[in-house]
């Protein structure tokens, strides 16, 4: 199970910054863009910090 959550936390740091990194292109949609980014990054640190707790 620690390879499951290692690899969801990675895919959802490397979105994280693919949004943070897409959002001064997306015309109308920065201030979302970069703000979901920031949300995928902070839970890439959180479901590894919850999750493996609960489940040792």
């Amino acid at each position: 199970m620690n390879v499951v959550a290692l690899i969801v936390s990675f895919a959802l740091f490397l979105g994280g910054m693919a949004l943070m990194g897409f959002a001064p292109e997306a015309t109308g949609w920065q201030g979302l863009t970069f703000f979901s980014g920031i949300v995928a990054i902070a839970l890439a640190f959180a479901f590894p910090v919850h999750v493996l707790t609960k489940l040792d």
